[in-house]
């Protein structure tokens, strides 16, 4: 038996208590039967979410109703009075009990609040959801974050809407979208920022370090200092010795500048037992390597000790006429040959070399050591050449006179950077200056001008010796590097073999006293 609505006149199925179209309270008076059979009744935000089956249980004149614009004074009256309005749960049957589930009572909570903010009747699309009662957990889930987009007065951005369990997720899938947003908002620049390195402050001669190894060593005067290290006469704190006795000396620096980098490529690359080694296979007298005896941290410095090398050599120019005689530059460039070949065979590059980091013995005056390997870099990691990339470093790092243009480009520096290197000091330390090392140009100009003469060898030379005739030991060797490729080899014996003829035509030798000093 059908019945029909008295206020908007939709007709209406037994047991019914409210009108599906108007929502508006349907007369007590109808038969007992029909009112024992009563459903609950269906706020707005339920009405929108039910399914197909459930509107066509309700008869064929329902779904049609739903679709047709209701009433706003009569559906306000009635989101009103189910806001107020207890429901009777005794009186609902077994059957529609299951039905109120918590998903159904959160849904009315919601509703009820957004009530004064959902004035139009929804669209086809909500009424056409799946089942939304029988739908398993992940679609309940996802079906209770639309209602809250509603009350959202802007479009929320796409990972928010991506995100299908946002509010009901479990704590480890909160973990991880905690994890992805942070690396989306929080992720490094790509590029590589220069460290700041602070001026080094002289620690107080008598103080007492302790390296990894527990031996303690004792400051016992400060040689020389520069803006990134100290450089101390030391020894072992249990023995009193001045200045002069002292067989060690100590190197201080930032704890987290050059010296770091250094104390690594000892421990990789220049071990003592290497490098005795080195010198029994290639039938050497001497090579000019350090070892390091010693490291460690003390307060906020990281230091190194080394047995004593002597002078730099720019000590020793500049105690000069600041130049040096050829012969005295071949030796140079024989006995750090060695040390490069071999460098360069433990797959690293100096990548700053001058006369501040080389070391003359000055007992006996035939001993070279080359040092300062804070700029060092591994170019051949595990026998593979690394590629060809400017900017793939900080640009311009070291001497700014006498690194290559690779560095200058921010390159990793390779075997041919270390050789041209070379051949800057040679032309500095014979004529006393360089075609940029009196201009006061920016590192980009200099490295210009470098680039220029890299193909013009006789010009480089030609306005340096003016009257004296080119070096052609020196010559001769610029040709040789200049022209070497990236990943290219070097010939050392080659290299070394013109060198050798040169100062053999002076009467000189490797094993004579290296004069050095006017």
């Amino acid at each position: 038996m059908l019945n029909f609505c008295p206020q908007c006149g939709s007709k209406l199925q037994p047991g019914f208590r409210f009108c599906p179209s108007c929502g508006g309270r349907l007369p007590e008076d109808l038969p007992e039967d029909v009112a024992s059979q009563s459903p609950q009744p269906l706020p707005t935000s339920v009405l929108s979410t039910v399914s197909p089956m459930e509107v066509d249980s309700a008869g064929d004149s329902s779904q049609s109703a739903l679709i047709r614009p209701p009433l706003h004074s009569t559906r306000q009256k009635t989101l009103s009075s189910t806001a107020t309005d207890a429901l009777d749960q005794k009186s609902l049957p077994s059957s529609r009990k299951l039905k109120a589930s918590p998903l159904v009572i959160e849904e009315e909570e919601v509703s009820q609040t957004t009530s004064a903010i959902i004035t139009q009747t929804p669209d086809k699309k909500s009424l056409k959801s799946p089942r939304k009662g029988r739908a398993s957990p992940q679609v309940k889930v996802q079906e209770e974050v639309k209602p809250t987009f509603l009350v959202t007065p802007q479009t929320p951005d796409k990972t928010s809407l991506m995100s299908p369990r946002k509010h009901k997720a479990s704590p480890q899938v909160k973990d991880e979208e905690a994890k992805q947003t942070s690396s989306v908002i929080q992720s490094p620049p790509k590029c590589k920022a220069r460290k700041r390195v602070c001026a080094v402050e002289p620690v107080p001669e008598g103080t007492v370090v302790c390296d990894q190894s527990s031996k303690k060593w004792k400051l016992v005067e400060l040689l020389w200092q520069t803006e990134l290290d100290l450089t101390y006469a030391v020894c072992q704190a249990n023995q009193q010795a001045d200045s002069n006795d002292c067989k060690y000396m100590l190197r201080l620096g930032a704890k987290e500048g050059p010296l770091f980098n250094e104390q690594n490529f000892h421990l990789r690359a220049a071990k003592p037992d290497a490098v005795e080694k080195w010198l029994k296979l290639h039938k050497l007298d001497f090579l000019g390597i350090p070892s390091c005896v010693g490291f460690g941290l003390h307060e906020a410095y990281r230091f190194l000790v080394f047995p004593s090398m002597g002078q730099t050599l720019q000590a020793v120019i500049d105690e000069g006429n600041g130049t040096l005689s050829e012969k005295a530059v071949l030796q140079l460039a024989l006995r750090l040959l060695d040390a490069l070949e071999f460098i360069h065979e433990k797959e690293y590059a100096h990548a700053d070399i001058h006369a501040g980091n080389i070391y003359i013995n000055t007992d006996s005056h035939t001993e070279v050591f080359l040092s300062g390997f804070g700029h060092a870099f591994r170019f051949c990691p595990g026998g593979k050449h690394v590629e060809y990339r400017q900017a793939s470093r900080t640009a311009h790092q070291g001497n700014i006179n006498f690194i290559s243009v690779d560095s200058h480009k921010g390159a990793g520096p390779s075997r041919r950077s270390d050789l041209q290197s070379l051949g800057y000091c040679m032309l500095y330390w014979m004529t006393g200056s360089l075609p940029w090392s009196q201009l006061s140009q920016t590192s980009s100009a200099i490295a210009a001008v470098k680039e220029r003469y890299i193909s013009d060898i006789t010009g480089l030379l030609s306005g340096h010796y003016k009257q004296k005739k080119a070096s052609g030991a020196l010559q001769k060797y610029l040709s040789n590097v200049m022209s070497l490729q990236y990943t290219e080899k070097p010939d050392y014996t080659l290299l070394k073999a013109g060198l050798h003829e040169s100062l053999q035509k002076m009467g000189g030798s490797l094993n004579e006293l290296l004069k050095v000093k006017p």
